[in-house]
């Protein structure tokens, strides 16, 4: 791998560092507000104000890391490559944050509000930390064959097995509010609401992990991504550039 590329991958895995200590310690100033005595299911109910700050500020992150793949990327699957690579890093370490600051999460599989966009998603750690592990290998190993051969890239079969395993997995974050909320006489918080964040599930408290349902998006996403290296192998070791290359260098 080129010495440019190191220095950019250097860079990207420490800015998303930096910005899981900055969720961290946003996380941290809102759980001395509404947890004092730590956090815990049912949720405390947030003011509208300050739902709607939190709501563009999950946002206002996701923007941050997209602009992080396309300021390190050249090309477009090298861009998608560093956001899910920073995305996946920031993620993890604000989980390690987390534990260094306030000894939180007491294990992998403590329950945790993971996402406000567009509705809650809630799991344990476990989960969240599985795909971000999945998604730096493979947004290593986009870099690393595109380097090797300019012309890589993901097929639709493939597009189509990441895109249906990430929506699976999806669901398995969001059913179980879901159903909640479906039971509940309370709309559901939006950033137009008048009512507050988690008003609605004043008595929540999550019941069952969705395993099954994680298990399968996981899988199809992990199939996407052998099946995107098998691809990537196969057309490396038939480029012949490559192997004139290989033999000029023995």
């Amino acid at each position: 791998m080129k010495q440019e590329t190191k220095k950019i991958i250097i860079w990207t895995i420490l800015f998303a560092i930096a910005m899981g200590f900055m969720e961290t310690a946003v996380v941290v100033y809102l759980r001395e507000l509404y947890y004092p005595d730590g956090f815990k299911f049912p949720l405390t109910v947030i003011p509208n104000k300050v739902a709607v700050t939190e709501f563009w500020r999950e946002i206002a992150t996701i923007i941050m890391l997209v602009g992080t793949g396309i300021i390190a990327g050249k090309t477009k699957l090298t861009r998608f490559a560093y956001f899910i690579m920073a995305f996946a890093i920031w993620d993890i370490f604000y989980y390690v944050f987390l534990y260094v600051l306030i000894a939180w999460p007491q294990s992998l599989l403590t329950w945790d509000i993971l996402f406000l966009v567009p509705v809650p998603w809630v799991g344990p750690v476990l989960a969240p930390c599985l795909v971000s592990l999945e998604m730096i290998v493979f947004a290593y190993c986009i870099i690393y064959f595109k380097e090797k051969d300019s012309r890589i890239k993901v097929s639709v079969s493939q597009w189509l097995l990441l895109i249906s395993g990430v929506l699976v997995i999806i669901m398995s974050f969001t059913t179980d509010y879901i159903e909640q909320v479906s039971q509940s006489s309370v709309d559901n918080w939006n950033i137009f609401s008048e009512s507050q964040l988690f008003e609605e599930l004043k008595t929540y408290t999550p019941k069952e992990f969705c395993w099954w349902l994680f298990w399968v998006g996981d899988a199809l996403c992990a199939l996407g991504v052998l099946s995107f290296v098998k691809t990537c192998v196969r057309d490396c070791s038939g480029n012949p550039f490559l192997r004139n290359e290989k033999k000029s260098e023995a």
